[in-house]
């Protein structure tokens, strides 16, 4: 592909949802699509749709490029983006309703829950998973991330790394994992009584309004789902490589707009999917054995810019970079979701942060 197609392609089929002109400026609006548009055309990204908020509400979305480039079709505020890692507060949301209600004990071996997970030499909890303090190792070769094998159901995959050792005494030291996830979200499904993809749909993505959110499938029709990209060394757009993420959903196997990431955004905020003392929890970073802060709440990256908490997660994976971020004090959310891979997004969610919230 030229520049020249890239930045027409990139500046062509802006497409606003409903929710758009009434709820910001109109110069906020035009300083959004500039910053996009002028991010896009940087990194070369084909598609990307952004969604934001405040006070707790859905202010604007926007689609912007194309989100199949062989078909010429357009990225809307609606179109589907695998969510790559931001698939784990999902799970924790769930796992942390279920301690609410006393259906998972956050501090008890992870065998109450998973019986086939072979124990260890130290005990592994919900707890160590959900901060990333459990000693369970991430991918361990190309091959497992790009994983063209169908699963279906939550314990085959574990299956994977069951047997490995794990890289520390678990609560020891911060090490991120995605099959940690996998593993918490087999918990889930024990203590719910649940299929875990029924659960997070009628506890978590009903509740929230998010009427796109589901698991990933590479087989099922997923209405406006978006083609999936990467750069060659050269710098140019080529198809991405095959995967299949059914051998982690509740890390990294599920999909959505980012009209729906901002809607999750704001109920957890809200209070409305846990408790406000739950959610705090989630927002507060996590400590190794030793008292060392880690970059890790319950579910959430933490950080601090310019004095305001930033509760956010990441997602990277074939196709898709993703990124969603909350300040709470100020009820602010923003998803940004392209269908490119190895795409920064930081940079840009802090600049519509600024545009909003000025």
């Amino acid at each position: 592909m030229t520049r020249n197609r890239f930045l027409r392609l990139a500046a062509a089929a802006l497409l606003l949802s409903p929710l758009c002109a009434q709820r910001l400026g109109r110069s906020q609006i035009q300083e959004i699509e500039k910053a996009v548009s002028e991010e896009m055309a940087k990194q070369k990204i084909p598609g990307m749709s952004v969604a934001a908020g405040t006070n707790f509400k859905l202010l604007w979305s926007a689609g912007f490029g194309l989100a199949d480039l062989e078909n010429s079709v357009p990225a809307r505020a609606q179109t589907v983006y695998r969510l790559g890692s931001i698939s784990k507060p999902i799970t924790a949301v769930a796992a942390m309703q279920l301690a609410e209600s006393g259906k998972l004990d956050l501090d008890a071996p992870i065998q109450k829950y998973v019986p086939s997970f072979p124990e260890k030499p130290w005990p592994i909890t919900a707890r160590h998973l959900l901060s990333h303090l459990s000693g369970i190792r991430h991918y361990g070769s190309q091959a497992e991330v790009n994983s063209t094998r169908r699963y279906t159901d939550l314990t085959e995959p574990l299956k994977i790394f069951a047997a490995d050792p794990l890289l520390f005494e678990p609560g020891a030291k911060y090490s991120y994992t995605t099959y940690g996830y996998c593993l918490l979200g087999a918990a889930v499904e024990e203590a719910s009584g649940m299929k875990f993809v029924d659960y997070i749909r009628q506890r978590i993505f009903e509740p929230a309004g998010m009427h796109t959110a589901r698991h990933d499938s590479v087989h099922d029709l997923i209405p406006h789902r978006a083609r999936g990209y990467r750069k060659t060394p050269a710098g140019t757009i080529e198809n991405c490589a095959l995967a299949d993420t059914s051998n982690k959903i509740p890390g990294g196997g599920m999909v959505s707009t980012p009209e729906d990431l901002a809607k999750f955004a704001n109920a957890i905020m809200k209070g409305q999917l846990v408790k406000p003392d739950t959610r705090d929890q989630m927002y507060t970073r996590q400590q190794n054995r030793d008292g060392t802060p880690i970059p890790y709440g319950l579910g959430w990256q933490i950080q601090e810019f310019e004095g305001r908490k930033w509760v956010s997660h990441g997602g990277a994976q074939q196709g898709i970079s993703t990124l969603l971020v909350m300040l709470p004090a100020e009820g602010f959310s923003v998803a940004l979701m392209a269908n490119l891979e190895r795409v920064v997004l930081q940079p840009l969610a802090l600049r519509i942060a600024e545009i909003v919230l000025r």
